[in-house]
């Protein structure tokens, strides 16, 4: 069947659509440095989502699931890169068409030989010949500019994780907020290093707002996992929010105020924009009295975690809990969705999955035998 010239025509503007449209991904990921929200980057984490979720449902093990989700942000970026070259590949074929000497076959032959810079078909005439050099232009700066990407997102990958490493011998492993707090005023055995505390929310409070800025500009960031199964940067934030509001709850004369409310506020801000990244609708300012999904219960097992160690309670825990409630509401709802949309290690504290999954609570060596 032939297509008349004006079919052909009208094929070429889609192609040329098409290709814009690709350039537009391109240059809004990679380029510009702020979020910039397009169906097609959209749909490609959706697809490799739903693969890797529906791959991750038959293993029951978290650690063998951690194992095979650790290559999900390697998928997403070869994906992206796939769905660009794809459509621009057609889009070019389809700018070839009115060109093309055998039909629309011929028209995707010359688009692929541009594109890829192989020259075993080029079609005649000054229009396809810039038509040509445009799509060969296009393929190889698709290729260099996301090559030239992967480390600025390894930079900012790792100025993240070493954060969530030292956390990790304060606040366990799983981090967990009570845990952070009662290993600091224990001290290993030497004594409390509450004193420290201001410090920690300080470079915490700035922690916040790197990975704010850094995985909403670059999406994928948000599902690189830490090289450790049960290390997250999601459930690290979480533990110090906890902390921040526990120290703030219990114990008011003692707590760093100032350091500990520029955290939880910074904090709050991180998972609420990283959440709505994500395309996951959470309130810009949550309700006080919406309430918290954490219960009563779990929260006398964390005042009597405390207790062991001897941490400076100075409330009791009834009337601890609504200032603790209403520190939490602000960052638990962002939190949680986080936490389950990258299946991050399930922490005490942290939320459900979208998995099956029982929380793990924090490993804790046995005690050792400090210096005579």
């Amino acid at each position: 069947m032939v297509i008349p010239l004006a079919g052909r025509v009208a094929g070429a503007v889609i192609g040329g659509l098409l290709v814009l449209a690709a350039w537009y991904s391109v240059t809004g990921t990679l380029i510009v440095s702020r979020p910039v929200s397009n169906h097609l980057t959209r749909w490609v984490d959706w697809i490799v989502d739903a693969a890797y979720q529906a791959a991750a449902m038959k293993i029951s093990d978290y650690k063998r699931r951690d194992q095979l989700l650790a290559t999900q942000a390697a998928a997403l970026l070869l994906g992206q890169l796939a769905a660009w070259l794809g459509v621009t590949f057609v889009g070019f074929a389809f700018v070839f068409w009115p060109f093309a000497s055998h039909g629309l076959s011929s028209a995707f032959t010359d688009a692929g030989s541009s594109m890829f810079t192989l020259g075993y078909a080029e079609p005649a005439g000054a229009v396809p010949t810039v038509i040509v050099f445009l799509a060969a232009a296009t393929g190889l700066v698709i290729v260099t500019l996301q090559i030239a990407y992967l480390p600025t997102l390894y930079s900012a990958f790792n100025r993240r994780e070493t954060e969530v490493a030292l956390l990790n011998a304060r606040a366990g492993v799983p981090s967990w907020g009570p845990e952070l707090l009662s290993r600091t005023h224990y001290g290993l055995g030497s004594g409390s290093t509450l004193d420290t505390m201001p410090d920690l929310y300080a470079q915490w409070e700035r922690w916040a707002a790197d990975v704010a800025e850094s995985h909403t500009t670059y999406l994928p960031l948000v599902r690189f996992r830490s090289p450790q199964p049960l290390s997250s940067w999601v459930t690290a934030l979480l533990a110090v929010l906890d902390s921040a509001a526990l120290f703030l709850a219990l114990s008011p004369k003692s707590a760093p105020v100032v350091p500990a409310r520029l955290c939880l506020r910074s904090g709050f801000l991180c998972f609420t924009r990283v959440a709505r990244a994500m395309s996951i609708e959470v309130p810009e300012e949550p309700d006080p009295s919406a309430g918290i999904s954490l219960t009563y219960e779990e929260f006398l097992d964390a005042v009597a975690r405390l207790r062991k160690v001897d941490f400076p309670v100075e409330r009791e825990p009834d009337e601890a809990w609504p200032e603790f409630v209403g520190w939490r509401v602000n960052y638990e709802q962002a939190a949680y969705a986080v936490a389950a949309a990258i299946s991050a290690v399930p922490a005490l504290w942290s939320g459900p999955r979208r998995h099956p999954v029982t929380p793990i609570p924090p490993f804790r060596p046995a005690l050792g035998r400090p210096p005579k």
